[in-house]
């Protein structure tokens, strides 16, 4: 089976085929494999440029013949990445266990035996905990490890997570900014009818000197409790600012949005200083908030969210259906912009229960004159699902990865935005070089 891709075959398999709800149910694990070619350099010397290149395309047309499910992305010349979900953390033993017994034997090459050797390494998680930019981390681990080890290497994610003691990285978080260790990153959204990057949202990450990459979801808990929040978001609004003036000199003036934490929204004095930077600084800057935000003290976070749009900064409702949702509060909110949370995105085309809640949510935001934003979209015909249902605005891995700066510039330069719009591959497949950059 060859390893192309026809959008509106893959659209149409997907929306016509028959979905098990209880099956779909209890797959609830998430994986994320790389696969190597090892020994390119040698093979590249005996068969030359020309065909070493296409080497990739052969593993991953024999990969397909296997996981005929799987997301396949090449990446460079040596590289293959997979995603697909599963029951448990089993299937990924299983699928890499295939895969390794798969290239054990020579390959026909044009005629002629060659021996393909392989690392591979994979990370799963459970779906609902899965953190993006960790599974990828920990895959690109497995996969250094799977060189060294010589053998296939599988990470569970829902065991053996970081224990991290809440105290000293609260006193850790309080350094951190002094220290240089916080920097952002960058994931672009796609307005789908105009075809073009309508706007960016920063993301946080913090390089520990000692605890490596610490993700999110560790630290943004901690910085509530500490109210180490206020200085962080404050500084990633001062360089988010800094920012979007460089993209507005390289001739994209876009909109970079900033996640809002639910804690600062009853917090007047951040408030102050947050419409004082924003006022200063003149730049495009808009704010996210989740929708559970306003709970706690709803009459005070809805009074500054107006503040907020009086001042004429966007705001979006981040992560719309992962909590209570409530109709109460959202027609009152005075966003723009209503974003769905990625657990209804990812499993849009293979559940007959997420199309229904993703479409009634697209329905429900355009009754109320906001604009819609997917998130989590990974696959074309999710891109193309999304597109007949009326969604305005899609963002993910199949769009980017979040990146540096420098590489966003790049990335727009290059108008990479428009790769999946033809072939679903193209936003994974760039060279090694340019996702070492990001």
């Amino acid at each position: 089976m060859p390893f192309a891709f026809d959008p509106g075959m893959a659209f149409q398999e997907d929306v016509d085929a028959p979905a098990d709800d209880d099956r779909q149910l209890v797959k609830l694990w998430r994986f994320l494999c790389l696969v190597e070619i090892t020994n390119f350099a040698p093979l590249r010397r005996h068969l030359g440029a020309p065909r070493a290149d296409c080497l990739v395309i052969d593993v991953a047309n024999r990969i397909a013949d296997v996981l005929p499910d799987a997301r396949m992305a090449v990446i460079g010349r040596t590289m293959i990445e997979l995603s697909f979900e599963g029951h448990a953390i089993d299937d990924l033993d299983a699928a890499l266990a295939g895969l390794q017994a798969l290239f054990e034997e020579p390959v026909d090459l044009d005629g002629e035996p060659h021996a393909l050797e392989l690392a591979i390494g994979g990370a799963g998680a459970p779906i609902a905990t899965t953190d993006d930019v960790r599974l990828a981390e920990e895959a690109e681990h497995a996969l250094l490890q799977a060189r060294h080890e010589h053998r296939f290497i599988v990470r569970d994610l829902s065991v053996g997570a970081p224990a991290f003691d809440r105290l000293s990285l609260m006193r850790d978080l309080d350094k951190a900014l002094d220290r240089g260790e916080m920097f952002l990153q960058y994931q672009p959204k796609v307005h789908l009818r105009r075809q073009e990057v309508c706007s960016v949202e920063a993301l946080i990450r913090w390089q520990h000197p000692t605890r490596g990459l610490v993700l999110p979801n560790d630290f943004i808990p901690a910085a509530e409790d500490s109210r180490a929040i206020r200085p962080l978001t404050l500084w990633t609004l001062e360089q988010v600012i800094i920012d979007q003036k460089l993209l507005a000199a390289q001739g994209h003036d876009l909109t970079i949005f900033v996640n809002i934490s639910g804690r600062l929204l009853g917090d007047a004095p951040f408030v102050a200083r947050a419409c004082q930077i924003v006022r200063d600084g003149g730049a495009k800057i808009g704010f996210e908030i989740t929708e559970t935000s306003v709970i706690h003290d709803p009459d005070t976070a809805i009074a500054h969210l107006q503040v907020f749009a009086e001042m004429g900064i966007p705001l979006a409702i981040d992560d719309y259906g992962a909590g209570l949702s409530s109709l109460a509060y959202l027609k009152q909110l005075p966003a723009r912009e209503l974003k769905i949370d990625k657990m209804f995105v990812m499993q849009l085309t293979s559940s007959n229960r997420d199309p229904l809640i993703v479409r009634s949510t697209i329905d429900l935001a355009h009754a109320l004159e906001m604009e819609v934003t997917a998130e989590g979209v990974e696959t074309q015909s999710a891109l193309a699902l999304l597109s007949v249902m009326g969604c305005d605005m899609v963002q993910g891995f199949l769009i980017s990865r979040p990146i540096s700066i420098a590489a966003l510039v790049q990335f727009l330069e290059d108008q990479r935005h428009l790769a999946p719009a033809t072939d679903p591959r193209a936003s994974f497949s760039r060279p090694a070089s340019f996702w070492k950059s990001a």
